[in-house]
């Protein structure tokens, strides 16, 4: 596919959005299914975001149709712990979870999650991809899960790469993550395969099966489907480099925010995992920067594309009118911005999302300015299904602004990332980021204070100017509160109190 074939396709699919969708409301008809989209690694890097550079026309499509939310916040950046608060309801000191290492079910069996809510509602509960960072976490509380063919590398010299790496790590009596990260292969690939070659493709067909089922089971289902891409390794078929020129990418500054206390950004060591990526600190040359740069933007391209498909057929199976699509990622992204690479900080950047909505209950072709958290995500379902959000749900059902997106609502949304024994909270309030960074007994030793109103980076750290001292003091009083909090009590679908909780 070339540019200006795909430039057609988005035309086509730009036409198709502008037909006008029935809307209902959640209490028509039958109760409405959920299909709910999501991404690895997607910052708000796409078209109806205002990325010029980016071609991801289905999921603009579904802005189109539905309602973006602009300025939309995970709870910490990073898969594991992002995701735990979207299916628990909980944000991170509640769940407990700050690293790759903990399942969800392990810490707590009893609280009920996003799938167990639905499936007690009777609802069928699928999960395709990545859902959970790990995928058989919560298994109980799935009907279906069907798991996809697709590689990871595709290019044989690749393949081999990896096995030969594996083998030796394996040699040295490496195990676990440690194998992992020493059995890994190049950050890109760029590989002239069909979509369904790679495991994202086929996570894509995989779902156009299941809906098929599921419009003849008969019953409301909630499916959620999880795209890894674009996560590292970059790896998309050909065509979805093809749609970009290389020397169209700028290279990003390299400045790092002037004043930044030292624990505030990270040596990109997940990047660094990579045989193509030097290991010695400090940035990357520009060329494999615009490498890194081109390889996200078709992975994005490629993932929209998966997508598409996946609406498409909920189109063709006469389900859309009825479904409430939704679709975030899970944190930002750092594309060598402050010389920098990934996720795992406090930044703007990386904490920033993409949300958007839609179906019954939301208004289409809108654009909602407040400020939201992914944790509001479990509560806005339940009520759009027509039931009482469980008690335990910490963030604020979003019904209310997908049908009002000038609506009053809260103007504080909070982040937060461990470094070591200290953990950063970080607020976003008006033009404002402001993060503390407080040890195990409490102390704050270093506070940052950003000015976002010209944009997503940082320039300068303003915590400690004079003029600025009344601000400091009235955001870290109103961020207090979410340091260090107790899990909340579980509920179940109604908000019915449930079992005890396991001990911590």
């Amino acid at each position: 596919m070339n540019r200006r074939d795909f430039l057609r396709l988005s035309a086509a699919g730009a036409l198709a959005g502008l037909a006008p969708r029935k809307l209902q409301s959640a209490e028509d008809k039958a109760p409405p299914n959920v299909l709910f989209f999501f991404v690895d690694d997607l910052r708000t890097q796409l078209g109806c975001y205002g990325a010029k550079t980016v071609k991801s026309p289905n999921i603009d499509r579904l802005a189109r149709e539905g309602m973006l939310f602009e300025t939309a916040y995970c709870q910490q950046a990073v898969c594991a712990p992002s995701r735990a608060s979207v299916l628990s309801g909980w944000r991170p000191d509640s769940t407990g979870i700050y690293d790759l290492d903990h399942p969800l079910r392990s810490m707590h069996p009893d609280v009920v999650t996003l799938p167990q809510f639905f499936k007690q509602a009777g609802y069928e509960t699928v999960t395709i991809g990545k859902v959970y960072h790990h995928h058989d976490d919560d298994k109980a509380n799935w009907t279906r899960m069907p798991k996809a063919q697709g590689v990871g590398y595709a290019l044989e010299e690749n393949q081999a790469l990896i096995r030969k790496r594996h083998q030796e790590a394996k040699q040295q009596g490496l195990t676990g993550k440690a194998l992992s990260r020493a059995a890994r292969g190049p950050a890109t690939e760029c590989a002239d395969v069909p979509d369904e070659t790679y495991t994202d493709g086929s996570n894509a067909r995989l779902a156009i099966q299941q809906l098929g089922e599921l419009k003849q089971a008969g019953k409301p289902f909630f499916m959620a489907l999880g795209f890894v891409k674009p996560h590292l390794p970059f790896n998309s078929p050909k065509k979805y480099w093809d749609l970009y020129r290389r020397e169209d990418f700028p290279v990003p500054p390299r400045t790092t925010p002037k004043g930044m206390p030292p624990m505030a950004l990270t040596d990109f060591g997940e990047l660094r995992a990579y045989t193509d990526i030097p290991r010695q600190r400090g940035p990357l040359d520009d060329d494999k920067t615009r490498e890194l740069i081109h390889g996200y933007h078709a992975a994005v391209s490629f993932t929209d594309a998966n997508v598409g498909k996946v609406l498409d057929e909920l189109d063709r199976l006469g389900l859309a009118d009825n479904t409430i699509v939704v679709l975030w990622g899970d944190h930002g992204w750092k594309l060598g911005d402050y010389g920098s690479w990934c996720k795992h900080t406090n930044f703007e950047l990386d904490t920033h999302v993409p949300l958007l909505f839609r179906g019954p209950g939301v208004s289409a072709g809108k654009r909602c300015k407040a400020l939201v958290e992914m944790v509001d995500v479990f509560p806005s379902l339940a009520e759009l299904v027509g039931h009482k959000p469980p008690a335990h749900c910490e963030g604020e059902s979003l019904k209310r602004l997908l049908a009002k997106p000038d609506g009053e609502w809260k103007n504080f949304a909070v982040s937060q990332y461990p470094r070591g024994p200290v953990m950063g909270y970080s607020a976003r309030c008006d033009k404002w980021r402001y993060t503390e960074w407080v040890d195990r007994d409490g102390q704050i030793v270093a506070r940052e204070l950003y000015d976002h109103g010209a944009g997503p980076l940082a320039t300068e750290n303003l915590a400690d100017r004079p003029e600025q001292a009344e601000l400091v003091a009235g955001l870290s009083k109103r961020l207090k509160p979410y340091q260090r909090r107790k899990p909340a009590p579980t509920g179940g679908a109604g908000g019915k109190k449930g079992a005890k909780k396991k001990k911590e």
